[in-house]
């Protein structure tokens, strides 16, 4: 059975995340906020950006540069009359917005056009960190992201997991 991320949604967080709806611009919360954290989907809670990503474009949505590690799923988007390509949540599908690449505003060269309703921010100063050691480190890392309430987690091969 299908998990149903989008059940405690408000009418107008379903309409961006699940109907591909989108907000007007200069109208969401996080435009033109700049704390230090991780954006995550408002649906099923998985993070998708670093605030040191995100960027003020003046397109009126908040807009990013580069998203976390296997967070984002990128379709072609042929609606309203002009190609484009759709940003949705790894994990729920839920709709993010959309990607646009060779604007030249960044050095990376892409911006990430999110609605604000699909996100959710976590300050660095709400969340704390832990280190663990363990034997094979892929393995912990796949746990650990799987594991509500870890918004970030990062593996360090050792040489015998390397096959050194």
């Amino acid at each position: 059975m299908t998990e149903d991320y989008f059940s405690d949604l408000t009418q107008e967080e379903k309409q961006i995340l699940k109907n591909k709806g989108t907000e007007a611009p200069f109208s969401g919360e996080y435009n033109d906020f700049f704390e230090a954290g991780i954006f995550i989907c408002r649906a099923c809670k998985t993070p998708l950006y670093e605030s040191n990503t995100k960027f003020n474009s003046g397109c009126g949505w908040p807009s990013f540069d580069d998203e976390i590690e296997n967070a984002i799923v990128r379709y072609e988007d042929l609606s309203g009359g002009r190609a484009r390509t759709e940003i949705c949540c790894a994990k729920c599908d839920g709709h993010l917005g959309h990607v646009f690449i060779g604007e030249q505003i960044t050095e990376k060269n892409t911006r990430h056009c999110v609605n604000s309703l699909s996100l959710q921010f976590k300050a660095y100063t709400n969340l704390e960190k832990a280190t663990f050691g363990a034997g094979c480190f892929w393995q912990v890392e796949k746990i650990f992201k799987a594991t509500t309430g870890v918004y970030l987690s990062s593996g360090r091969g050792c040489l015998a997991c390397l096959g050194i």
